[in-house]
């Protein structure tokens, strides 16, 4: 079988460069399952109805989140009416929504993670004691993890932590795609970042004029999405649905 991992959708272009553009990767690539980083998928970052509905029409499977996950209140009873729409799993016990779910394919089913990390980011739940619990419940040897974090090094120890206990660990949050795809312990496909989707000429999807005033006179400016041509980061997984085990991990960049 084969998944793909789709890296942070940056806005309206984002969501409308990738609507444009998936029906040819899914069918290049030939793609059974798609799960998207959704948390900056609206305008001014955060995710709301309409992106999540838009992303969700597309043909997403799951979309997972991070730190942006609740940045607009309209969007937070979404996480508990839609179980394919994932927060972080390590928040707090009592936090509305799901940080995992199962998605049954028929002959079988994978399991989705969504964790983040706690360095130089907000302090939630230690990710490793989160998914150790997380991998106790879950009866599919089928296991992705959307590992939302800021630091290279947790990435790494993440994936390494992991190595032969699950499928699939991929990195989002930096916008910056990196070029170390492996497979781990020959089982566990591993990316530090898959990257982002949405305007190529930009600071992380930002206008880059704003984010330069922004760093370079250290005066509060309102982001706005950049308006340049857009591309897509992705990684594209095969693995065996009845062992759970990756076989190949493909980067891929869609211009």
């Amino acid at each position: 079988m084969r998944i793909m991992f789709v890296g942070d959708v940056v806005g309206r272009n984002g969501c409308d460069f990738l609507e444009k553009h998936i029906y040819s990767i899914r069918n290049e690539y030939k793609v059974d399952i798609l799960v998207v980083n959704g948390e900056n998928s609206a305008n001014g970052n955060g995710i709301t109805k309409p992106s999540m509905m838009q992303l969700f029409g597309m043909g997403v499977d799951i979309i997972t989140t991070g730190n942006h996950c609740f940045k607009r209140r309209e969007c937070v009873e979404m996480y508990d009416l839609n179980e394919r729409l994932l927060r972080p799993a390590n928040y707090p016990e009592g936090v509305i929504g799901h940080g995992w779910t199962v998605l049954d394919m028929g002959h079988f089913s994978i399991a989705v993670i969504n964790l983040q990390g706690v360095v130089y980011m907000e302090a939630l739940d230690n990710p490793f004691t989160c998914i150790d619990g997380i991998l106790s419940q879950i009866d599919t040897p089928n296991i992705f993890v959307d590992f939302h974090a800021e630091a290279t090094s947790e990435k790494k120890a993440m994936g390494q932590y992991l190595a032969g206990k699950v499928t699939g660990v991929i990195g989002t949050h930096t916008h910056v795609q990196t070029a170390d795809e492996t497979i781990l312990s020959e089982h566990t496909a591993y990316i530090t970042d898959v990257g982002m989707t949405g305007a190529e000429l930009s600071v992380l999807g930002v206008e880059s004029t704003i984010a330069i005033n922004k760093q370079r006179l250290h005066f509060p400016v309102r982001f706005e999405e950049s308006r340049n041509p857009c591309f897509i980061n992705a990684v594209v997984i095969d693995f065996d649905e009845k062992l759970g085990k990756a076989n190949k991990i493909e980067r891929l960049i869609w211009r």
